[in-house]
């Protein structure tokens, strides 16, 4: 699908009538998912293109001042989740103080000027500074600019809840990722580079990618897991773990898989590492042969367990 990427509305000088959605997107849910699918039909029905404009970082991080991991997808990913929907033109607009303290007038000045925008997308939103810009003001500014406001259902359940972004970030702190995939209408995945760790797994049988995942991104729940692990299109069964190392003494959180059937060189290499099912917590073991036994143990029922999902 062939889309445009802009860094900024400001790099935008699009002259086609164009449907724009404005929100964060994080993670590209199903209930965004629908949204989006909805605009781009309505906007190709109309002769116009589609686009959406999202910030990073985003308003939270910025406004309540969050620290740590929040974010269910990178920027790139989400441009990417976006773009399969069909969407023509995807901006990330930074998210700092001047957009923070811009008007809500001003900031529609600037969406009919760069986009031509003829159709305004989102749920019950407000725009601008101190969320000045309501759905009553938005209206009454589109009579004078020519632009329509469509009020975009987004209220999709799964399992008889509704489906959100903080639902899922509360699914991932459990490490329930069954529910996390059904939010999302895909595994949860982590994507980094290979580094060197410390090779212990190597000396009991049971060698792990050890994979650099973006310090921003949430994780799942510490504990370990049947999982996917993606090189480049080729798909390879793993048993991955999310955690401290408490046998080994570890520091810091790390996510390490263990590829089933697989012998290669791995450094430096991407890899995806999509989450399928929690096998169970971290926990300390009393040796290094109680670990092993486990981890034998970890393998085999994620062989059961990613076998039945193929």
């Amino acid at each position: 699908m062939t889309y445009v990427h802009a860094n900024q509305l400001s790099d935008v000088k699009e002259k086609s009538p164009t449907y724009v959605a404005i929100g964060s997107f994080d993670g590209v849910h199903l209930g965004h998912q629908q949204v989006l699918r909805n605009m781009v039909a309505s906007a190709a029905a109309n002769g116009a293109k589609s686009a959406v404009l999202t910030f990073f970082p985003h308003p939270k991080r910025v406004l309540q001042g969050l620290q740590g991991r929040y974010y269910l997808t990178t920027v790139m990913e989400r441009v990417q989740q976006m773009a399969d929907l069909g969407v023509d033109l995807i901006i990330t607009q930074p998210f700092n103080e001047a957009v923070q303290h811009t008007r809500a007038a001003d900031f529609v000045d600037q969406l009919c000027r760069h986009l031509n925008m003829k159709q305004l997308w989102g749920g019950y939103f407000s725009l601008g500074y101190k969320r000045e810009g309501d759905v009553t003001f938005l209206r009454r500014l589109g009579q004078e600019k020519g632009y329509t406001v469509q009020l975009a259902d987004a209220m999709v359940a799964w399992k008889d809840e509704l489906v959100s972004s903080s639902r899922v970030r509360r699914s991932l702190g459990s490490g329930d990722m069954v529910d996390v995939a059904g939010c999302l209408g895909r595994p949860y995945h982590v994507t980094g580079p290979v580094v060197m760790g410390d090779q212990r797994g190597r000396t009991i049988g049971f060698p792990t990618a050890n994979i650099e995942a973006w310090s921003e991104q949430m994780l799942p729940a510490n504990g370990v897991y049947a999982a996917y692990a993606w090189l480049g299109e080729r798909r390879i069964m793993a048993a991955a773990n999310v955690g401290q190392r408490p046998t080994v003494n570890g520091s810091g959180v790390s996510v390490e898989a263990h590829l089933l059937d697989f012998d290669g060189d791995l450094y430096g290499q991407q890899v995806r590492l999509a989450f399928v099912q929690r096998l169970r917590p971290e926990h300390k073991f009393s040796s290094l042969d109680a670990l092993k036994a486990q981890i034998a143990l970890d393998v085999a029922e994620a062989r059961v367990i990613l076998t039945a999902d193929a």
